[in-house]
């Protein structure tokens, strides 16, 4: 294994190497037309070589775009240790739970069309979501019900309402978004790779972690794949299907799969685990994707560059080079703060809208973010943003999570503003 001085070294080079592979696809303008200072941008690249030189990463795909146009995209490091093998712009990462805005837009589309209403109740869609109870914890029991603890002593109460859509796209429904929940519904999770998105078809008889809008409560994976699976019977399109033929195929996006293909995985990064030895593979890495499980809680794997396509697409009030996905209202409605920061499980200055969270104080929250700039993360490491006000979007590629990288990517992006 090569150190991380040595993969600085090579990101230099990777840089010019891979920016040829992405002119085929699309044009990157200077950034100084869109109102960017191409100085300040290469503090970005400072940002990420001091993650490789510290053995936190080992390597990053980064881009900036602004009016629908791309002023930044550029790899460094490798993606793939043992090898060596040079990241290049058009390597493929997991994007985990950044899966869940593209599953809230497809969510929102089908809104559009009346398919699908905000306060439709789960169970118009998913009948066992008819009559759902509340787990209640009972005596001394301990915290258990984790994927790998014992299960919790609790009761059940009924549900004072029912589980809407619009609970799911909030994080606010109580599915599998704690102990209880998880120590039912964990049986039926482990069947997704087998059944596919039918797995949370039976979902309603597992309780609730909370009576539904009580608080904020992250279902990292049953809500957006209960959102998925809603697609699937409100269209009558296989979910990978819908976002196919509906939002990837129209924005010109090649690479979003749940389940890349030989060529594909020859540009699949390798995901790492960060140890007391430096970085260590990870074991199971594609176990949110699948070849019969399309997963819009965390199954989606794609480049900065197809992900940027959609990001400035919602950044551009929902249409992007005369391809119009959604209204500017549906876009808008997405970015608003449905949950504010002062419901119990969100964090100071940050709500959460549909499938989004959203900067609504960025003074409270300490960032360079204007206030309305939504977007989310992943567990392997990858983020992004949209920024209405300034028709701005920022992603980052990692796969190994360094919390931290986060803020200071969006400051590094926020500082080259100059227009």
């Amino acid at each position: 294994m090569s150190g991380p001085i040595s993969l600085v070294l090579r990101s230099v080079a990777t840089v010019s190497l891979t920016l040829s592979a992405f002119a085929a696809t699309a044009q990157l303008v200077q950034p100084e037309s869109v109102g960017l200072s191409s100085e300040r941008l290469t503090r970005i690249n400072e940002l990420v070589d001091r993650y490789i030189e510290g053995g936190d990463i080992s390597g990053a795909v980064t881009l900036v775009g602004r009016n629908g146009q791309v002023a930044h995209l550029e790899a460094q490091g490798v993606m793939d240790i043992e090898s060596e093998t040079p990241m290049r712009t058009d390597t493929i990462f997991r994007i985990a739970s950044m899966s869940k805005p593209v599953a809230g837009v497809a969510i929102m589309m089908l809104v559009e069309e009346g398919k699908v209403r905000l306060r439709d109740p789960v169970s118009r869609f998913l009948p066992s979501f008819e009559g759902t109870e509340v787990g209640m914890r009972s005596g001394n029991a301990g915290p258990g019900g984790g994927f790998g603890g014992p299960p919790p002593e609790f009761y059940t109460v009924p549900a004072e309402r029912e589980v809407t859509v619009r609970d799911l796209l909030t994080h606010t429904s109580g599915v599998m978004s704690g102990p209880i929940g998880n120590s039912v519904g964990r049986d039926m999770s482990g069947t997704r790779h087998d059944v596919g998105l039918a797995w949370v078809d039976e979902l309603g008889a597992a309780p609730l972690e909370f009576q539904p809008g009580a608080r904020w409560a992250y279902s990292g994976l049953a809500g957006f794949d209960v959102l998925s699976r809603i697609v699937e019977v409100a269209s009558g399109q296989r979910f990978e299907v819908f976002l196919d033929e509906r939002v990837f195929g129209p924005l010109g996006i090649e690479d979003a799969t749940f389940w890349p293909s030989p060529a594909q995985r020859e540009r699949l990064v390798n995901s790492y685990s960060r140890t007391d030895d430096g970085l260590a593979p990870r074991e199971n890495p594609d176990s949110m994707s699948g070849q019969n499980y399309s997963s819009g809680a965390g199954g989606l794997m794609t480049t900065a560059h197809d992900y940027g396509r959609f990001a400035m697409m919602l950044a551009n009030g929902g249409e992007l080079d005369g391809v119009r996905i959604l209204s500017p209202r549906s876009v808008e409605l997405m970015g608003s703060a449905y949950i504010p920061d002062t419901l119990p499980g969100r964090p100071s200055g940050e709500g959460y809208g549909l499938s989004v969270r959203v900067v609504t104080d960025p003074v409270a929250r300490d960032t360079y973010l204007t206030k309305g700039s939504f977007g989310w993360s992943g567990a392997y490491g990858t983020h992004f943003w949209v920024d209405p006000v300034e028709n701005l979007v920022g992603v980052l590629m990692i796969q190994t999570p360094v919390r931290g990288m986060r803020p200071e990517f969006e400051d590094a992006v926020m500082q080259a503003v100059v227009e």
